[in-house]
């Protein structure tokens, strides 16, 4: 029996041909939504997403929960010549494994209980586009044969019908599961993992990558400014405490969480004690008072509102993380156990008489020069005037400063 044809193909290799030819130009003026961020990892995978954006393999999606799985497959669907037609997103976890064979190829009238009209699947929906498999891992045994079939012979056929209907379609799966131990555990197909695993793309969790946090807090400000709600103005000391978080719903979380700020924040700067309990350090009473050129480099946005610039945040994030094996901070680790006396302690005063007695240390070993004594500190110069100012130690510099 002969397949029933969709429409054609817009990735032929005559549209391939044009699209590599202007494709970069034509893109240019597309409001195309990359991951957001500039770290290593989130540069790489936007590479990956350039590079197989103007092809027809299928891709493998993988990731966390929360890490923008759908929002890669979207930029590489925009980014692609089918990008003028449709994107069909289908979850598989969410849809009974019963149903889902309708879902996706349709059924014609009577074939089922409730069937009451024919209905095209989502296979016929994204003709000539994309169609995104989200949690692909989720799927049934049984479908996972169907659907085997058809990313083997691009065809496939309605519930209730016999009649094979051939499509164009590219395939995009995402999972957050791992797959090669499921098909360890007999519950995922290892011939069907090796037909999405042509071109697989890792998303990073949010821990993998906490420098892209104020740039993603900025996105999320904004987004819900032009819904409507209030701009979100987080403050040095909140943003350092949210670095600390361990998100474990990723990308996602983060942008609910902004969202809830929007609503309670009225506008107001939030600042670590406004936080969500879940998001406060538990030794957030320990930070340090923002210094006021951190408060006046925070970013003036517009309708974003007032957040860090992302080389003040940073800086304050790198000052938050707490000390690596291996660093200079080793040195400054006493090896005898600490006892809290008896009578009880006024810390930040005692942490400040134990920053002081490093500070001249370090002042006196690099002859006064605060450029050295930064060195030996791992502190940035302009940070180490600002400490040495506060801590009223200027004289004991030999190099006149003006500025910090």
């Amino acid at each position: 029996m002969l397949a029933t044809e969709c429409a054609s193909n817009p990735a032929s290799p005559e549209d391939r041909r044009k699209w590599d030819a202007s494709g970069a130009e034509a893109s240019a003026g597309l409001a195309v939504r990359l991951p957001t961020g500039a770290s290593a990892a989130v540069r790489d995978v936007i590479a990956l997403i350039r590079q197989v954006a103007v092809y027809d393999s299928t891709v493998l999606v993988l990731g966390e929960s929360g890490t923008g799985k759908e929002v890669a497959a979207r930029a590489i669907h925009d980014l692609s010549p089918r990008r003028n037609r449709p994107f069909v997103a289908v979850n598989c976890g969410a849809i009974p494994s019963e149903l889902l064979e309708s879902e996706l190829f349709g059924h014609e009238k009577g074939s089922f209980t409730g069937a009451i009209a024919a209905r095209k699947g989502r296979f016929e929906i994204a003709e000539g586009g994309t169609l995104f498999l989200d949690e692909i891992g989720d799927m049934s045994p049984s479908m996972q044969v169907k659907l085997l079939r058809v990313l083997q012979e691009r065809v496939f056929e309605r519930v209730g019908n016999h009649i094979p209907i051939r499509c164009n379609v590219r395939i995009i799966a995402a999972t957050h599961r791992n797959l090669e131990e499921a098909i360890g555990r007999g519950v995922f197909r290892e011939d069907l993992f090796h037909r999405l695993n042509v071109f697989p793309i890792e998303m990073p969790s949010l821990r993998d990558r906490r420098e892209d946090l104020p740039a993603l807090v900025r996105e999320f400000a904004a987004s819900n400014e032009a819904e409507g709600r209030a701009a979100v103005r987080l403050s040095p000391r909140a943003l350092a405490a949210l670095s600390r978080h361990p998100w474990t719903g990723n990308v996602r979380e983060l942008s609910n969480l902004i969202e809830r700020l929007s609503i309670i924040s009225c506008g107001n700067t939030v600042d670590v004690a406004d936080l969500p309990r879940k998001y406060r350090p538990p030794e957030d009473w320990l930070f340090e008072e923002p210094r006021a050129e951190d408060s006046s480099a925070m970013a003036d946005e517009g309708a974003v509102g007032a957040l860090l610039s992302d080389e003040a945040a940073l800086a304050l994030l790198e000052s938050s993380m707490p000390a690596t094996a291996g660093t200079a901070h080793e040195a400054v680790v006493s090896e005898e156990p600490v006892t809290l006396p008896i009578e009880g302690l006024d810390l930040r005063e005692h942490l400040q008489r134990i920053e002081r007695a490093l500070v001249q240390q370090a002042l006196t070993r690099a002859g006064g020069v605060v450029a050295q004594a930064a060195r030996l500190l791992n502190l940035r110069r302009t940070t180490l005037v600002e400490r040495l100012r506060k801590l009223g130690l200027t004289d004991c510099m030999t190099e006149a400063v003006t500025e910090v």
